[in-house]
């Protein structure tokens, strides 16, 4: 082969081939993050998955009961203001790793299942009164959304 041969297949390689290589490599590195996300989503809703069956555990505190527990001990009230504890760390966890302003798309409908899930918490009269001591140290702007949807919640009552 000659020179001018070599030369036209370089520039065959840079014109197509350096495109075509971008391109694929932005491809995979949109599937792995598809793939993370997922994984992401996946671990927290097994999280929850795990608090639920925590709260089973404890059928005395009534936890998925949409009204007041009342009549409670002292040890009944320590394991319900431990167990929302928990609660509320699953919910920061969800809030800090899949809340944004402007969500579409899978993404939105991922974080409204969360959303749905502190709803229906804060629907709750004693979830509700134990936030304002659940939510010292957290995250400000997950603070500030939990009290919204809790102020919320009570609006209607």
């Amino acid at each position: 082969m000659n020179l001018e041969i070599w030369e036209l297949l370089s520039y065959v390689v840079t014109v197509l081939g350096l495109p075509l290589a971008m391109a694929v490599f932005l491809y995979e590195k949109r599937k792995e993050r598809v793939a993370e996300e997922e994984e992401v989503y996946e671990t927290l809703a097994g999280s929850y998955q795990d608090f639920l069956r925590l709260a089973l555990d404890n059928p005395d505190l009534r936890l998925m009961s949409k009204t007041r527990t009342g009549d409670l001990n002292e040890e009944q009230r320590e394991r319900m203001q431990a167990i929302f504890g928990i609660l509320i760390a699953l919910f920061e966890r969800a809030y800090l790793l899949l809340y944004e302003p402007d969500l579409s798309g899978k993404d939105a409908r991922r974080w409204h299942s969360w959303k749905d899930f502190m709803e229906e918490w804060c629907a709750r009269d004693d979830f509700r009164e134990a936030i304002p001591d659940l939510l010292q140290g957290e995250d400000p702007e997950f603070a500030a959304y939990l009290g919204k949807l809790a102020a919320n919640a009570e609006a209607p009552r």
